[in-house]
């Protein structure tokens, strides 16, 4: 009877101990694999820079831009602004960013040697742009923490493995004074099963986690001089998300698709970045004085998609066949309304069928 007793208190210590390793540890990332490009749908994939490019009517770089701005970004209405040291942490609506009181070249590498600390490898890494991006990882925090897996688990990891994926996509923003501003966006997939049979499944994405991107941006906190009760307390001073109504949507202005925000320049430029972001978008070059995001897109190609089998079968196959595209993505304002049309390399107005998609990733993004 003291034996049978024993063993059941021990069952209850394991449980309870599974159940604070889940509460205390919610992060704990692996990358799925290393030096492999992803091919990812919804066909908007990740490309290396092609020198060749330049910006139509320019050839300044984005760095080149942002430093000879005359004026410092205003600040942002409805934002909320907490300082620990040099770090700013503030908020607009479900959005959190840093702002540095640091140049952008003296952050890059204990942002990017944060992420490899984490257990990410890095997929892309443009210093001229000021953006990093993780390679996909999955977050083995999630992995059931039972008696079998804590005792095989260490032996045969592999055999372990969640319905989840993650990439996250890190922006420098250099500022005229001085400043760099941190924005940190999550892009996730899940595996489903491809049909009513379950003899197999796909990848497909899932929604962007603002949590997420808010615990890294804590993190990342901590990585430039922070303590962690300082990060947490800034955090949670942050307050809760406000109720807001929908601000965005799908627009046609002089025969062009387009995105209509109800808000003003500075907010509405920021919010489409992170959306462009989080949506995965290659952003070439940006001219905030222009309002213009200068993106390559490839078009998805419903011949070549596939009911492939397992993550590395739908992530990791061949590349895509279509010729990327390139395109301005302008934003353009009008006292407390802005707009979101798409421009060819050119710079003339788009309507095909590509502008009209990428309306509206835009726009359930920011919705």
């Amino acid at each position: 009877m003291k034996n049978i007793t024993r063993l059941s208190l021990l069952g209850i210590a394991v449980a309870l101990s599974a159940c604070s390793v889940l509460e205390n540890d919610k992060i704990d990332y692996k990358s799925a694999k290393k030096g492999v490009t992803l091919d990812v749908p919804p066909d908007l994939n990740q490309l290396s820079r092609d020198t060749r490019y330049n910006v139509p009517g320019s050839s300044v770089s984005a760095r080149e831009l942002q430093a000879g701005q005359a004026s410092v970004t205003p600040p942002l209405e409805k934002a909320a602004a907490l300082t620990v040291g040099d770090v700013t942490i503030e908020r607009d609506g479900n959005q959190r960013w840093l702002v540095v009181n640091r140049p952008a070249d003296k952050i890059w590498d204990p942002v990017r040697d944060f992420w490899l600390e984490s257990g990410f490898n890095m997929a892309i890494e443009k210093p001229e742009l000021g953006i990093l991006e993780t390679d996909w990882a999955e977050n083995r925090a999630k992995l059931p923490q039972d008696v079998i897996r804590s005792t095989l688990g260490k032996v045969f990891d592999s055999l372990y493995s969640t319905s989840e994926r993650d990439r996250f996509r890190t922006r420098l923003e250099r500022r005229a004074d001085g400043k760099t501003e941190i924005y940190v966006t999550h892009r996730g997939m899940q595996e489903v099963y491809a049909n009513q049979q379950k003899d197999s499944t796909i990848w497909q994405p899932r929604a962007a986690d603002p949590e997420l991107e808010t615990e890294f941006l804590r993190r990342i906190m901590v990585r430039l001089g922070s303590t962690e009760e300082q990060s947490k307390a800034v955090v949670a001073a942050g307050g809760t998300k406000p109720t807001v109504a929908q601000s965005a949507r799908v627009t046609t202005l002089n025969g062009q698709p387009a995105v209509e925000i109800d808000e003003a320049f500075d907010r509405a430029w920021r919010r489409v970045g992170v959306a462009l972001d989080r949506t995965g978008f290659t952003v070439e070059d940006r001219d905030r004085s222009k309002g213009l995001y200068f993106v390559r897109y490839v078009p998805a190609n419903p011949d070549t998609e596939e009911k492939k089998k397992g993550f590395f079968g739908s992530l990791f196959g061949s590349k895509a066949e279509a010729k990327p595209a390139k395109y301005q993505i302008a934003v353009r304002s009008e006292g407390a309304k802005s707009s979101v049309v798409v421009l060819g390399e050119n710079g003339q107005p788009e309507s095909d069928v590509n502008a009209q998609r990428i309306v509206r990733v835009i726009a359930d993004d920011l919705r």
